[in-house]
């Protein structure tokens, strides 16, 4: 199988990545957009693996099946540099390390390659940091961008780059892949596919994860169970705890090791006094640790705002009676009963503050109260 066959759904993006590919000389920056699920850090991935391939043919550049492209898709090529931040920003110091990481020559292919995922996450300074190393790389050197849209990406950047928009791609072509590359079988595929609305990543948790499915089920029947201010509050708590605890399995599984670490690699002594900057460097780590548990919660959050979501636009499609097939196809009953008691005005005013939450937790406002002046929102009114 060769490395454009992941990017499902995407047949011009791979016209043109396959034409680069087989260029002795390809643009030296590329910008990958596209909504949540498309694939941009798997397009991204494809590319460089592709630049890299064995094959003397440049026409089978790609293939999928020699060392580099299996390690490049893998993220274990020397010559591939795949960072992606568990901040909810790029840091400026993690900006510098990529620019001079990128003036190395490659160890064993032909480029060295920059792959720079949640390229939208880097506010201007950092953003002006890559530039002057975008501008004017190296001659061996190719950087790979990836944002959710070009105008999130500071525009003397997004300029210098080739763009490759990527699309969505259906429920029948995620359960496709589901099958041939998970082996789930076509009933279950076409479910999770149908559920996480075409997002590879989230239907093939749906589909091999039985909790994850779980998780979402309790997430879109929400509405269902609001009877009141008291019923409103107790489900916005349960979500916000389930967010905190998945925040905080990471953390558990990851902070104390990363701790260790970093100790051993300072030098630090068994005992008696630790010198100072062993022990800003400890109070830097505990604070990228705080941001990373932050962007894991807010992420955990925003998911189940998009799951509830799909629960009001299933209950506009059957009030406006547009015959599109609905999301939730398993709870047609539920819907159909709530639709009849409400109305597509009211519909759009819930949607309406579903998205209003998104932005919020996005901020600084506490995220608990938030969720517990949306879900009082979303009380049906007789």
């Amino acid at each position: 199988m060769s490395v454009w066959d992941q990017l499902v759904g995407q047949e011009q993006a791979v016209v043109q990545l396959r034409k680069a590919a087989a260029s002795e000389l390809p643009p030296h920056a590329w910008l990958f957009t596209g909504p949540p699920g498309s694939g941009r850090s798997t397009a991204a991935r494809a590319l460089a693996a592709a630049l890299l391939c064995e094959k003397p043919d440049p026409a089978e550049r790609g293939c999928g099946e020699c060392k580099s492209c299996r390690t490049a898709m893998s993220g274990a090529h020397a010559d591939v540099t795949n960072f992606a931040t568990e901040n909810v920003q790029i840091k400026i110091e993690e900006a510098r390390d990529l620019v001079v990481k990128a003036q190395d020559r490659p160890a064993v292919g032909r480029w060295r390659v920059m792959i720079v995922e949640d390229a939208d996450r880097m506010p201007e300074r950092t953003s002006n940091v890559l530039l002057k190393a975008i501008e004017e790389p190296p001659p061996h050197t190719i950087w790979l961008l990836c944002a959710p849209s070009p105008v999130d990406v500071l525009v003397t950047i997004r300029s210098r780059c080739r763009a490759i928009t990527l699309k969505v791609p259906t429920a029948e072509e995620v359960a496709e892949l589901l099958g041939r590359r998970d082996g789930v079988d076509p009933e279950t595929a076409e479910q999770a596919a149908r559920l996480a609305q075409g997002h590879i990543g989230i239907a093939r948790r749906l589909a091999l994860y039985p909790e994850a499915k779980a998780r979402r089920e309790d997430v879109v029947r929400l509405p269902l169970g609001l009877g009141g201010i008291s019923s409103a509050v107790a489900a916005a708590d349960r979500l916000i705890s389930t967010a905190e605890a998945e925040a905080t399995a990471d953390a558990e599984e990851r902070n104390d090791q990363e701790k260790a670490d970093l100790l051993v690699t300072l030098g630090a002594p068994e005992s008696g006094r630790v010198p100072p900057t062993i022990k800003a460097a400890v109070r830097r780590l505990e604070e990228d640790q705080k941001r990373r548990a932050k962007r894991i919660q807010v992420d955990t959050l925003d998911r189940f705002l998009i799951d509830l979501s799909t629960f009001y636009r299933d209950v506009l499609t059957l009030q406006l009676k547009t015959g599109s097939r609905l999301v939730n196809h398993h709870l047609e009953r539920e819907l159909s009963d709530y639709a009849l008691n409400s109305s597509a005005e009211r519909t759009l005013e819930q949607i309406d503050t579903i998205n209003l939450t998104r932005r919020r937790i996005s901020t600084n406002v506490s995220p608990r109260l938030a969720f517990e002046a949306m879900a009082a929102s979303l009380i049906l009114r007789h």
